[in-house]
C-alpha cells in the first residue's frame, strides 16, 4: 500500500426505510480540514487520470456504479516512491480513500452504468491558481494499465 493512502470500510445501517453510512466525521484521524464537496461521475469505459495535487488530501466515496481506482506514489522522499495502487470502488462495499498530497490518482468507470464520486478535498479549488497537475492517461511514465 503506497505510504498516506488510507483505506476506511465503511458500514451501512440498515433499517425498513433505507440504509446509512457516515461517510468522514471532524472526530476521526482520517479528518485533517474541510475545503469543499463536490461530486464528478464517469460513463462506463471512461478514464479520468492522472493528476494530482501539491497541497490538499482527497478523500473518495462511490455513490453509485464502480470505479477502478489507480494510484502512483510521485513523492522522492517516501518509502513507498514509484509504487502503484489499485483500489475498487463501489457503493455496495462502501470505503472512504484517503489520497494524500503528491500521489497522482485517476479512476475509470467499470460499471455498466455511469460511476459517480464524492471528493471532501482538505481545501478549495482555487480558479487562478489550481493546485492540480495532470499527466495523459496513456503517455507518461506510470507503469499501470488502464486498459484492463
Amino acid at each position: 500500500m503506497i505510504k498516506g493512502v488510507e483505506i476506511k470500510k465503511l458500514k451501512f445501517i440498515k433499517d425498513d426505510r433505507g440504509k446509512l453510512a457516515e461517510i468522514l466525521r471532524s472526530d476521526e484521524r482520517f479528518f485533517e480540514k474541510f475545503g469543499q464537496i463536490y461530486v464528478t461521475t464517469a460513463l462506463p469505459g471512461v478514464i479520468k487520470a492522472w493528476h494530482c495535487h501539491k497541497k490538499q488530501s482527497d478523500h473518495f466515496f462511490c455513490i453509485f456504479g464502480k470505479l477502478r481506482i489507480g494510484l502512483y506514489d510521485s513523492r522522492q522522499d517516501s518509502s513507498t516512491f514509484k509504487e502503484v495502487q489499485e483500489i475498487i470502488m463501489s457503493f455496495e462495499e462502501p470505503i472512504l480513500l484517503k489520497i494524500p498530497p503528491l500521489v497522482y490518482h485517476g479512476f475509470k468507470c467499470i460499471s455498466k452504468e455511469e460511476a459517480a464520486v464524492i471528493n471532501m478535498p482538505t481545501a478549495l479549488y482555487n480558479y487562478k491558481e489550481p493546485d492540480e497537475y495532470r499527466l495523459d492517461p496513456y503517455d507518461n511514465d506510470i507503469p499501470f494499465d488502464w486498459r484492463k
